[in-house]
C-alpha cells in the first residue's frame, strides 16, 4: 500500500470504506479459484484503489480512485494495459453493472458487494456505518435516496454478476436488502 492509499483510508469522515472494507476483499480475492496470476496482481490493485477516493457528497469518486490508480501505477511491475484494466474495472463499481463474460468485472463488483450476503448483524452494521458517511444527507432525503438503491438492487435479476457469488450470498442479500428496505418506511 502507498502513503496515499493508507492516509485515503485512514479519513475521518470513513466509517464502512475503510482499509478493513479493502482488507476483506482481498481475503475473498484470494479464495476465488482459477486465477492466473496477472488476474489475480490486477484484481488485488483493483481492489486496493476502488475506494481511494470517496466523498459522499461527490459522484465522481470512482472515476477519481481509477485516474488515482493508473497514476500510482506507473511505479508499480504492471504495463499500461494491465494499467488501464484496473482503471477500468474501478470504473464499474460505481454502478456495478458488468457486462456478461467479463469474468474480472463479475468478480471485483461481487467482491465490492459481499458486504449485502453478510450475516444479519454483520450487514447492520454496515448499513449504520454507510449512514454515518452519509451523516450530512437529512434524514427524510437519506430514506428516500437509500430505499432506491436498496430498491434497484433488489429489482435487478442478480445482485452478484458472479455465479459462484450468487450462488454463496445472493439469498442472503436479498433478504438483508428487503429488511433494510422496510425499515426505511
Amino acid at each position: 500500500m502507498t502513503p496515499d492509499l493508507e492516509a485515503a483510508y485512514a479519513e475521518p469522515h470513513r466509517r464502512y470504506h475503510t482499509r478493513t472494507h479493502i482488507e476483506q476483499c482481498l481475503a475473498l480475492l484470494d479464495q476465488v479459484p482459477d486465477l492466473t496470476e496477472t488476474e489475480h496482481q490486477i484484481l488485488t490493485y483493483a481492489i486496493w484503489w476502488h475506494d481511494a477516493v470517496y466523498d459522499a457528497t461527490a459522484s465522481d469518486n470512482e472515476a477519481k480512485s481509477a485516474e488515482m490508480a493508473k497514476r500510482d501505477l506507473r511505479d508499480f511491475d504492471i504495463s499500461l494495459h494491465g494499467r488501464d484494466e484496473v482503471a477500468r474495472l474501478i470504473r464499474l463499481t460505481a454502478g456495478h453493472a458488468v457486462e456478461e463474460g467479463d469474468r474480472l468485472g463479475e468478480i471485483l463488483v461481487s467482491i465490492d458487494l459481499s458486504i449485502l450476503g453478510a450475516p444479519d448483524e454483520r450487514y447492520d452494521e454496515y448499513a449504520k456505518a454507510v449512514r454515518e458517511e452519509y451523516a450530512h444527507v437529512p434524514d427524510d432525503a437519506w430514506r428516500t435516496g437509500r430505499a432506491k438503491v436498496l430498491q434497484r438492487f433488489l429489482d435487478a435479476q442478480v445482485i452478484f454478476p458472479d455465479p459462484a457469488f450468487a450462488q454463496w450470498l445472493e439469498v442472503q442479500a436479498r433478504a438483508n436488502l428487503s429488511r433494510e428496505l422496510a425499515s426505511l418506511s
